[in-house]
Protein backbone atom coordinates (compact mmCIF):
# COMPACT_ATOMS: atom_id res chain seq x y z
CA UNK A 1 0.00 0.00 0.00
CA UNK A 2 2.88 1.97 1.01
CA UNK A 3 4.67 2.12 -2.49
CA UNK A 4 0.52 2.29 -4.34
CA UNK A 5 0.87 6.19 -2.32
CA UNK A 6 4.42 6.76 -2.94
CA UNK A 7 4.09 5.80 -6.87
CA UNK A 8 0.98 8.23 -6.98
CA UNK A 9 2.67 10.91 -5.39
CA UNK A 10 5.16 10.59 -8.13
CA UNK A 11 2.34 11.95 -10.71
CA UNK A 12 2.17 15.81 -11.29
CA UNK A 13 -1.45 15.17 -12.45
CA UNK A 14 -2.26 13.37 -9.12
CA UNK A 15 -0.72 15.23 -6.55
CA UNK A 16 -2.37 18.15 -8.47
CA UNK A 17 -5.80 16.42 -7.89
CA UNK A 18 -5.40 15.08 -4.35
CA UNK A 19 -3.89 18.61 -3.04
CA UNK A 20 -7.16 19.96 -5.14
CA UNK A 21 -9.58 17.34 -3.53
CA UNK A 22 -8.09 18.46 -0.08
CA UNK A 23 -8.72 22.47 -0.23
CA UNK A 24 -12.40 21.63 -1.75
CA UNK A 25 -13.41 19.92 1.18
CA UNK A 26 -11.62 22.28 3.48
CA UNK A 27 -14.14 24.94 1.51
CA UNK A 28 -16.86 22.39 2.03
CA UNK A 29 -16.42 22.76 5.81
CA UNK A 30 -16.05 26.52 5.61
CA UNK A 31 -19.66 27.64 3.65
CA UNK A 32 -21.21 25.28 5.66
CA UNK A 33 -20.03 26.79 8.83
CA UNK A 34 -20.25 29.85 7.81
CA UNK A 35 -24.13 29.42 6.51
CA UNK A 36 -24.47 28.02 9.84
CA UNK A 37 -23.59 30.77 11.66
CA UNK A 38 -25.75 33.04 9.54
CA UNK A 39 -23.68 33.76 6.37
CA UNK A 40 -25.30 34.22 2.99
CA UNK A 41 -24.09 32.20 0.41
CA UNK A 42 -22.00 33.96 -1.70
CA UNK A 43 -20.46 35.74 1.60
CA UNK A 44 -19.49 31.58 2.57
CA UNK A 45 -18.09 30.88 -0.55
CA UNK A 46 -16.33 34.10 -0.61
CA UNK A 47 -14.30 33.36 2.45
CA UNK A 48 -13.95 30.02 1.28
CA UNK A 49 -12.29 30.92 -1.56
CA UNK A 50 -9.68 32.72 -0.24
CA UNK A 51 -8.89 30.46 2.41
CA UNK A 52 -8.65 27.48 0.00
CA UNK A 53 -6.68 30.02 -2.26
CA UNK A 54 -4.12 30.47 0.27
CA UNK A 55 -3.56 26.85 1.53
CA UNK A 56 -4.03 25.81 -2.38
CA UNK A 57 -1.57 28.17 -3.65
CA UNK A 58 1.20 26.99 -0.84
CA UNK A 59 0.50 23.12 -0.68
CA UNK A 60 0.47 23.44 -5.35
CA UNK A 61 3.60 25.38 -5.20
CA UNK A 62 5.56 23.01 -3.14
CA UNK A 63 3.77 19.84 -2.97
CA UNK A 64 2.94 19.38 -6.38
CA UNK A 65 4.84 21.93 -8.99
CA UNK A 66 7.80 21.04 -6.45
CA UNK A 67 8.71 24.44 -6.69
CA UNK A 68 10.98 26.09 -3.54
CA UNK A 69 11.82 28.77 -5.37
CA UNK A 70 11.67 31.84 -2.74
CA UNK A 71 14.29 34.19 -4.81
CA UNK A 72 12.31 37.68 -5.63
CA UNK A 73 13.21 37.04 -9.07
CA UNK A 74 11.09 33.99 -9.67
CA UNK A 75 8.67 34.76 -6.19
CA UNK A 76 7.45 38.17 -7.34
CA UNK A 77 6.32 37.59 -10.97
CA UNK A 78 4.47 34.01 -9.32
CA UNK A 79 2.77 36.34 -6.86
CA UNK A 80 2.00 38.53 -9.99
CA UNK A 81 0.42 36.00 -12.14
CA UNK A 82 -1.63 34.00 -9.37
CA UNK A 83 -2.90 37.24 -8.40
CA UNK A 84 -3.99 38.06 -12.06
CA UNK A 85 -5.50 34.21 -12.09
CA UNK A 86 -7.25 34.37 -8.78
CA UNK A 87 -8.87 37.51 -9.14
CA UNK A 88 -10.47 36.40 -12.35
CA UNK A 89 -11.35 33.13 -10.95
CA UNK A 90 -12.87 34.71 -7.82
CA UNK A 91 -15.00 37.08 -10.27
CA UNK A 92 -15.82 33.79 -12.17
CA UNK A 93 -16.99 31.61 -8.97
CA UNK A 94 -19.00 34.28 -7.43
CA UNK A 95 -20.68 35.04 -10.54
CA UNK A 96 -21.40 31.35 -11.36
CA UNK A 97 -22.77 31.60 -7.54
CA UNK A 98 -24.70 34.43 -8.02
CA UNK A 99 -26.42 32.99 -11.16
CA UNK A 100 -27.24 29.40 -9.55
CA UNK A 101 -28.20 30.32 -6.06
CA UNK A 102 -30.74 30.16 -5.79
CA UNK A 103 -32.34 27.62 -6.51
CA UNK A 104 -29.15 25.50 -6.03
CA UNK A 105 -27.12 25.25 -3.28
CA UNK A 106 -23.81 27.53 -2.71
CA UNK A 107 -21.72 24.41 -2.63
CA UNK A 108 -23.04 23.52 -5.81
CA UNK A 109 -22.25 26.86 -7.19
CA UNK A 110 -18.80 26.66 -6.34
CA UNK A 111 -18.27 23.29 -7.36
CA UNK A 112 -19.87 24.02 -10.97
CA UNK A 113 -17.38 26.87 -11.04
CA UNK A 114 -14.38 25.00 -9.49
CA UNK A 115 -14.62 22.60 -12.10
CA UNK A 116 -13.87 25.28 -14.75
CA UNK A 117 -11.39 27.10 -13.32
CA UNK A 118 -9.26 23.58 -12.01
CA UNK A 119 -9.14 22.90 -15.10
CA UNK A 120 -7.28 25.98 -16.54
CA UNK A 121 -6.05 26.95 -13.51
CA UNK A 122 -3.99 23.41 -13.90
CA UNK A 123 -2.89 24.33 -17.28
CA UNK A 124 -2.02 28.11 -16.30
CA UNK A 125 0.46 26.77 -13.43
CA UNK A 126 1.68 23.90 -15.21
CA UNK A 127 3.26 26.25 -18.27
CA UNK A 128 3.41 29.61 -16.93
CA UNK A 129 2.87 30.30 -12.92
CA UNK A 130 5.09 27.46 -11.42
CA UNK A 131 6.66 26.10 -14.87
CA UNK A 132 9.70 23.50 -14.20
CA UNK A 133 10.97 22.37 -17.48
CA UNK A 134 11.86 19.08 -15.26
CA UNK A 135 8.27 18.42 -15.04
CA UNK A 136 7.47 19.13 -18.42
CA UNK A 137 6.65 15.21 -19.47
CA UNK A 138 6.20 14.22 -15.97
CA UNK A 139 2.42 15.13 -16.02
CA UNK A 140 0.81 11.53 -15.67
CA UNK A 141 3.74 8.78 -16.19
Amino acid sequence: MKSVIHSVFQRLGYRYIIIGVSVYLLELIIIVTAQKLGASGVLAVGISFWVGLIVSFVLQKIVTFKNREIRHQVLVPQIVAFSVLVLFNFGFTLLVVKLLCPPLPAVVGRTIALVFTTIWNFYLYKRHIFRDLKLENKLWH
